[in-house]
């Protein structure tokens, strides 16, 4: 992970790319940075179990177990499993489940199948910011990590997902060693701004559909790993409503893939108490130029807090 490099190693790419043409690298990337809620949105591949069901002391269902089938039934969503129970159902039923990886059938009396539906789910819900959008290729990308549902812990598999614009209409302050969050809502369900097509641990990346065209600012230019230096920058981020704010931060230590940020604008301190829960994808600008992304906070300092470069982000895009 890193730029960590020996003088040997970077002069050789310098003689390297003095061997290029100027016109093929003068152009360099730039993307629009972006700091807008998003509600997250994804359909699971299949109905997942949230809690162990026990029965007699044993227990029938496991957390992360996907049910299959009931009764012969495919269930690939919830509607699936509540339409095969309201069949004529006998007192005992049969359920198809993949437990690890592992296909098994289970048996259980129809009465408990029907109360096992509370812990079911085939859909993740969450909120974050969208970091940047790219123009040229139609794509975003947003949040900096992966999703993790929150009851599964894990990273689910999905069958598809998509990101809405939102608005905040509530904060939760952070303080040390409670962190805050937004309390927010999708704007319109009816116009989505991306599709989720991967969901891996630099982020959420998609297609862009430009629901609002509104939103979108002017491209920046990236900025290298080696040009980030410690001082002054700023975040582009939503606090109240829809809007994107731009908030005054200081670069404090640059590392390999990311680098650590300190939040400074009193405005931002005043309303948030520091870094949020769904402020992850906020987008990190220094002299003018797209540094990165904010992923993380440091619990017991939420006013500080670490970011993902977006040139190593967009090395995972695909």
């Amino acid at each position: 992970m890193g730029w960590n490099r020996s003088f040997k190693t970077f002069f050789g790419l310098l003689l390297m790319l003095c061997l290029v043409p100027v016109t093929s690298y003068a152009q360099e990337e730039s993307l629009i940075p972006m700091g807008h809620s998003i509600g997250i949105q994804m359909d699971l591949s299949g109905i997942y179990v949230t809690s162990d069901v026990v029965v007699d002391q044993h227990p029938l269902l496991k957390k992360g177990d996907i049910i299959q089938e009931l009764n012969g039934v495919e269930t690939k969503q919830l509607v699936h499993f509540e339409r095969a129970m309201q069949k004529n159902m006998p007192a005992t039923m049969t359920l198809d489940i993949l437990r690890n990886g592992e296909e098994k059938t289970l048996q259980a009396d129809s009465s408990l199948i029907k109360r096992v539906t509370p812990f079911l789910k085939d859909r993740t819900e969450g909120t974050g910011t969208l970091t940047y959008v790219d123009p040229k290729s139609g794509t975003y990308g947003a949040l900096g990590h992966q999703i993790i549902d929150s009851t599964l812990e894990s990273a689910p598999s999905f069958e598809k997902g998509a990101i809405y614009l939102s608005e905040i209409s509530q904060i939760k302050k952070s303080s040390p060693g409670f962190p805050g969050y937004k309390i927010s809502s999708i704007i319109d369900q009816n116009k989505l701004l991306g599709t989720i097509k991967i969901n891996n641990v630099y982020g959420i990346f998609g297609s862009w559909t430009d629901a609002y065209s509104k939103v979108l600012a002017e491209p920046l230019e990236i900025m290298h790993p080696f040009e980030l230096k410690i001082g002054p920058a700023e975040i582009y981020t939503t606090v109240q409503g829809s809007n994107v704010e731009k908030f005054s931060i200081k670069i404090t230590k640059v590392e390999e893939e990311q680098f650590q940020i300190l939040l400074t604008d009193p405005k931002l301190l005043k309303k948030t108490g520091g870094i949020l829960q769904g402020m992850s994808g906020s987008p990190v600008i220094q002299n003018g130029k797209f540094v990165g992304a904010i992923t993380h906070m440091f619990v017991d300092e939420p006013e500080k807090g670490a970011a993902l470069f977006l040139k190593t982000m967009r090395m995972h895009a695909k």
